[in-house]
Order: C-alpha cells, then structure tokens, then sequence
C-alpha cells in the first residue's frame, strides 16, 4: 500500500532488459528500505524472465511487469511511472538494474524529496577507478549541451539514472510531450522538465562499473540518437530563451517590489469617480498593456498559470472562458482594484452587482457564539465581501496582512472613501502574540479572513519554511502552515469566502470548512496535511470557474526565497 505520511508515497521502479543475473543483488539491498518495487521487464530473454518471476514470487513487495518486445530504457521507465499513478505513488525511484547504482544512498535522497517534493532529486556520480575513461569523458560534451539548452549552470549532471522523480510534473510533461523512449531519456526528461518550471536537487552518489557488467550501450546507434536530442532541445531552447533568461533566483512575494504608479491610480480612480465605469474600463486598457509589456516577471507568471489551468481544465473535460491570455488576466486584476474602490464606496449594490451563490447567505448567517474565521486567497476580491458586510450591518471583518503593500491600498480607499473605516491587521509571522488579539476580536463577535495561499517570509530554525505541500492544478504547490494551525488555536467556526467575477457581476460564494478546525496532537502532521488537501482542492475547484481572478504574480509552485535586506 503506498505511505501517506506528508502526502509523501515514494516507490521504486526498475527497468530491466536482460540484467536477470543482477537484480536479485538489487533486490536484496533494497528490502530493508521496505519501498513497493515495480519491475518493469522491457523485452528481456527466457532466463532473465524466469529470474524475474521467481524473484517477483519471492519478494511481495516487487510487482512484475513485462513487455513483450524491447522498447527501450525510457520507455521502460515511462511504463513504471504510469503503474505507480494508478497506485497512487506521488514519487517514483528511478534504480537502473545493472547494479552501479549505491543503494545505501536512498535513504538521504528520499529525505531531500520529502523536503523538496516539487524537484527532481538525481543522483551527481562520484566515480571510483572502475568507470571506463571513454564513458567518463564523454559525459562532458552532453554536460555543456545541456548547459546551452537550459542556460544554467544548475543541472550537474543529466545522464545519472538514479533519481528520485515528483510523479505529477512528470505526468503532466509526457501528457503533451515526447520524450526519448531509449538512452536520451534521462538528459531529455531533465531539460524538459527544467523548461516546464521543475528544478533538480542533486546528491552526491557513488556509481560502480561492476567487472564483466552488460551494457547496453550501442556505440553508434545510441549517440547519434543523443547527438539528435540535443539538436531538438537546442532549436526548442531558442523560442524559451527570454524566458531562460529572466529565470534567476525566485524572491519572495513579498520581497517583490511594486510597480511605481500612486499618483496614476489616483488618476484613473478620479476617472472612474467623475466619468463612471465604462469610461475608467476604456482608459484601463492601455495602461495594463503598458504594465504587460514591461511586468516581464508578473507576465511570466500569469503565462504559466494560465497553462496549468488550460492543461487541469482538459484534463477534467471542463470547460474554459474564451480567449483566456496573460493580457486579459493583468486588465482583470486592474478592474479588481475598481471592484475593491467601489465595493467601499457602495457602489456596487448587492442583487444587482453582487449576487450570492446558491447557499453561500446561509452559511453566512449561520449562527455561532462569537465571530467566524474567514479563509481566503487571493482568489477574486475578499474586500467585496468586507465591504458588504459592513455596509448592511454585519459585523466588522479584520483582515490579516502579511506585507506592506497593503499599506497604499488602504490609502488609495482612505481617500476614495473615507467613511470606509478598514481594519487591516499587518503581521510578518503568526505567533502567540497574533493568536490572542485575533482571540479577542472573536469573542467580541468580529470576524477574521486570513489568506491561505502565500507562505510566511520568516522562516523555521534550520532554513525550513513551515509549508505543506499540496497538489494545486496538477502540481504540487508549497501552501503556509501558519493560517491553519491559527485556526486550530482559535476553535471557532471556519468558512472559505471568494467574490469572483462571472458573467458581469460578482458572485459571492461561502461555504462551511470546519466548526472547529481540529489537528490533534497525536496526528497533526496527517490532519495537516488533510487540512490544506481540502483548501487546496477547493481553490483548484473556484480557480477553474474564474481563472483570470487569480491575483497570484508569481511562481505558485516554487518555494521562494525570503526577501534579503537588499529588497
């Protein structure tokens, strides 16, 4: 059965052709780890498939799968990778079956995917006496092709088989991609994945040349299928190269500067006063396309969301807006900021502007004895929900910030509205400190919305982020701990809140998430990790309905780096 500990299911796949007088040295390393083991047999002879049988009947963890002809190395591994999805694996070990790999070396390599679990974790050879100089030497040219290919120096080396692979990148890369079926499959999988947006980690490994080993190398066959490789990624590295070029070292969100601009919003704000909507909504257009062209990080970022989005909605059969770009998502984000001015100013009346979902005002009225925790995102425009519940009377909703960029919102809605009144609780971690003051505003019956979806700029002792990793849009995604745990302290009802806008009007969905949230002791690290599947499953679900709400400018699914004293 696969582990389930973090979200964490690693298992083992083994592609083998004729290595039959090998894998039962493999084999008999590898049962102290107690990994599940698929052994994919890609075509091999009668006496390796008889080896094969006795040891899958031996060795209940292994499960056998044959092919009936000799496909090749990548094929082998890709066939591996589809049986441990079915399985529900979420890594897959890759273990070549000539026995040159050191498998006392998973243990560490296991450790560095549940710390990184969005990376490919490979093995960087350390090699003894035994390689033969011609194979040592020769790895060198592939070296600087890849370097050229991905205009990096951080892919080390491309050609190790032993690796650690994060299965939903992987599935979503072969699911429009092909990659090489033979020898070019582990330098090809590698770039590729790099140009999808997957980095690599590498541990240093010893490799063995065992005497009187089998290779399967062809000579002539084989590199001039690699030398072929390398002149396809070469030509699809030229299209991705502005792209390659801007890939540096991924800040922090809130380490990301904002665009300069007060006195234009100030402008475009009084437009909108003076002349109306329609009129701000037409002068919009060539001030966000000033801020696509040159917002190249932020217009990136929208790019490869969008495509996450496209690729999970095909996958689910469910059905886009039309003439979905990175152009219409930054105009998007532009009138949200109307949406937000307007919401406070009561502008926008609800029935009219503002619809709720079917359920969503019943929830909110549900009765409770002190006030409610709002999860929320930065999904659609949580302020139209503020805004709304302050003007009909409802209790007062205090949102928690994590950066000062919040600071010239509350500005530009203190001079647009002054009557507004918002409560912003800035906050650069959650601690004891967060916990009581949000405690009492509870019991005084107000409300809390805290956002789910950015990790905290502070960081644990040792360098460890507190993140969970979460599948979001068929990639797993680093989710803060923080919010949840805060729910868990405050035991009150907790309800997920989103205003998206759909159809011309926004519709304000809320739906109940816990009453109260629970992570037990005993098993908080599991009922953590339930927790944020849950939220992330549903911001998946609401992503879909209106993807160009998405207010995320950066790349979701890489853990930042803090911001330094320099930023």
């Amino acid at each position: 059965m696969p582990l389930s500990a973090n979200h964490f299911s690693p298992c083992v796949v083994i592609p083998c052709y004729n290595h039959g007088a090998m894998m039962a040295s493999v084999l008999e390393r590898l049962v102290p780890l107690g990994l599940p083991c698929f052994i994919v047999d890609d075509g091999s002879d009668q006496v390796t498939q008889q080896t094969l049988g006795q040891l899958a009947a031996a060795h209940s963890e292994v499960t056998l799968i044959r092919q009936p002809q000799n496909n090749g190395k990548g094929m082998a591994v890709l066939t591996g990778f589809r049986a441990a999805l079915r399985a529900g694996y979420t890594h897959v070990l890759q273990v070549d079956a000539d026995g040159q790999h050191c498998i006392e070396d998973i243990p560490r390599m296991l450790e560095q995917a549940q710390r990184f679990p969005e990376k490919l974790i490979s093995g960087a050879p350390v090699y003894d006496e035994s390689v033969p100089k011609s194979r040592f030497y020769g790895r060198y040219v592939t070296h600087v092709w890849v370097w050229i290919e991905t205009l990096s120096l951080s892919l080390k080396d491309s050609m190790c088989g032993f690796r650690v692979y994060p299965l939903a990148p992987v599935m979503a890369l072969i699911a429009r991609q092909p990659i090489g079926k033979r020898m070019d499959f582990d330098t090809e999988i590698m770039v590729r994945l790099y140009w999808q947006g997957t980095d690599s980690h590498f541990v240093p490994t010893r490799v063995t040349y065992p005497a009187g080993g089998l290779s399967h190398f062809d000579a002539l066959r084989d590199n001039l299928r690699i030398s072929w490789m390398h002149t396809r990624l070469f030509f699809g590295m030229l299209p991705r190269l502005p792209a390659l070029l801007m890939r540096r070292r991924q800040p922090h969100w809130a380490g990301i500067k904002e665009r300069k601009g007060l006195s234009g919003m100030r402008f475009m704000l009084g437009v909108y006063r003076l002349l109306g909507r329609r009129t701000f909504e037409v002068m919009l257009r060539p001030v966000v396309g000033y801020f696509w062209l040159t917002g190249t990080t932020q217009r990136l970022a929208s790019q490869r969301y969008l495509s996450r989005v496209k690729a999970t909605a095909e996958q689910q059969s469910f059905t886009l807006p039309k003439n979905m770009n990175s152009y219409r998502h930054f105009l998007r984000f532009g009138s949200a900021m109307l949406d937000k001015v307007a919401s406070w100013r009561g502008d926008l009346r609800l029935g009219q502007e503002i619809v709720f979902a079917p359920g969503s005002q019943e929830t909110i009225n549900a009765k409770s004895d002190g006030g409610k925790l709002i999860l929320a995102s930065h999904l659609g425009d949580i302020e139209v929900c503020r805004a709304l519940a302050q003007h009909h009377g409802h209790r007062q909703i205090n949102a928690l910030v994590f950066s000062e960029h919040a600071q010239r919102f509350k500005q530009i809605i203190e001079e647009m509205s002054p009557q507004a009144g918002i409560n912003l609780i800035p906050v650069t971690d959650v601690g004891p400190e967060t916990a009581m003051l949000l405690k009492e505003k509870l019991e005084a019956g107000e409300w809390v919305a805290i956002v789910g979806d950015r990790t905290s700029v502070n960081l644990q002792r040792g360098g460890e982020r507190r993140v969970v990793w979460s599948s979001f849009l068929g990639q797993m995604a680093p989710f803060p701990q923080g919010p949840f745990v805060l729910a868990a302290v405050l035991r009150c009802p907790v309800v997920l809140m989103f205003a998206l806008r759909q159809q011309g009007k926004l519709h304000i969905y809320c739906e109940p998430f816990a009453d109260p949230l629970l992570l037990p002791r005993a098993q908080r690290v599991d009922a953590l990790q339930q927790t944020v599947d849950r939220y992330a499953a549903r911001l998946e679900h609401y992503a879909l309905r209106a993807p160009l709400d998405w207010f995320n400018f950066f790349d979701f699914w890489r853990l930042p780096d803090a911001p330094s004293d320099k930023e």
